[in-house]
């Protein structure tokens, strides 16, 4: 496989596993900033051109609630899960616990199987 299919895959398999560290990370309030240092120190790495973007179309659909703060003698735009982020981030945390159990035992086969 070539490094640039390599990176179109894994682009792909992160995609969906940002959108749940995101709304997992905002059950407390973050502005943009704030939200991409903490999920960096979580081992989640995401550029601002990927994670703002996330951040307004997540808003758009009513999954986060916002209000601009002073913070640090500045004006900043802060979010949190709203109650139906709150209720998505709880059906996708199930979904994904039930995929990831899954995704182990068929990983686990693969692993077996190269032995």
């Amino acid at each position: 496989m070539t490094t640039s299919s390599l990176e179109k895959m894994r682009l792909e398999l992160r995609r969906g596993v940002l959108v749940l560290a995101v709304l997992a990370s905002l059950r407390q309030p973050h502005y943009g900033y704030s939200l991409r240092k903490q999920l960096l120190a979580r081992g989640i790495d995401i550029d601002e051109g990927t994670l703002y973007p996330l951040i307004r179309r997540l808003a758009e659909q009513d999954l986060l609630d916002s209000e601009w703060q002073q913070a640090e003698g500045r004006e900043r735009r802060y979010y949190q899960l709203s109650d139906k982020g709150t209720e998505l981030l709880m059906q996708l945390t199930d979904e994904w616990q039930v995929l990831n159990a899954a995704l182990g035992h068929i990983l686990g086969g693969v692993a077996e199987e190269a032995t």
